[in-house]
């Protein structure tokens, strides 16, 4: 059966890619963000544990937060220009869904801070729940460009064997799938597909319940007496 396998990018894509200035914004801001998460992470946990800082902790926050407008609106742009599509491409699906969330949680502390919504340990807990989102988000798409370098040097690597090389690798792959079928009549690669779907739908889903938690326990603790 046919493998199911796509590459993040097809080769014009690639070359949009690497041709748009946008690459570079990008390249840019990431690290420019992740410096600031960890010192407003700093920031949040010393206000937590000694109380002391409560303002810096605030100010570091609402700056992270106008970082992440800024690469999430620049973001935007860059999938446009490369995938013809401002959100949702579907080589970075996943990845723009739960960026959703992330913004999601970090508006909402903007949206409490401004109008007093939360005391302050509050608002801290809502940051922290919004940073965990972060790194999981930023988590993803390092996955996602690791696996994009690889398959290109996968492919660099294909390209100097030759075409007998390659057609002797293809008839090997087809043999070894024929000799492994699954119980579901799937292929190997289609199974494997099949299963890494069904992981990131859970982790996203599951994940999602425990910021419903945590929001909820925010909001009217439970298990304060």
């Amino acid at each position: 059966m046919e493998n199911t396998y796509r590459p993040l990018y097809t080769p014009e894509e690639r070359v949009r890619r690497d041709a748009t200035k946008w690459t570079l914004v990008q390249g840019i801001l990431a690290p420019i963000q992740f410096v600031v998460f960890l010192v407003s992470l700093y920031l949040v946990l010393r206000f937590l544990f000694t109380g002391e800082g409560e303002q810096a902790a605030n100010i570091s926050v609402v700056v992270k937060t106008l970082t992440l407008y800024t690469i999430m609106i620049t973001g935007c742009i860059w999938e446009k220009v490369v995938f013809n599509c401002y959100l949702f491409a579907p080589a970075f699906f996943w990845e723009d869904v739960f960026s959703m969330l992330v913004l999601l949680l970090h508006t909402l502390y903007l949206v409490a801070l401004g109008t007093g919504y939360l005391d302050q340990t509050q608002l801290m807990l809502l940051a922290l729940a919004a940073y965990a989102t972060y790194v999981i988000n930023a988590g993803q798409f390092i996955w996602k460009l690791r696996m994009a370098r690889l398959d290109q040097e996968k492919k660099t690597r294909a390209s100097m064997l030759g075409a007998e090389g390659i057609r002797l690798q293809a008839a090997q792959a087809a043999s070894l799938i024929s000799s492994k079928a699954t119980l579901t009549g799937l292929s190997i690669a289609e199974a494997e597909e099949l299963h890494r779907n069904l992981i990131q739908g859970t982790q996203f889903f599951g994940f999602i319940a425990v910021i419903a938690h945590l929001l909820a326990y925010i909001y009217s603790p439970w298990l304060k007496h």
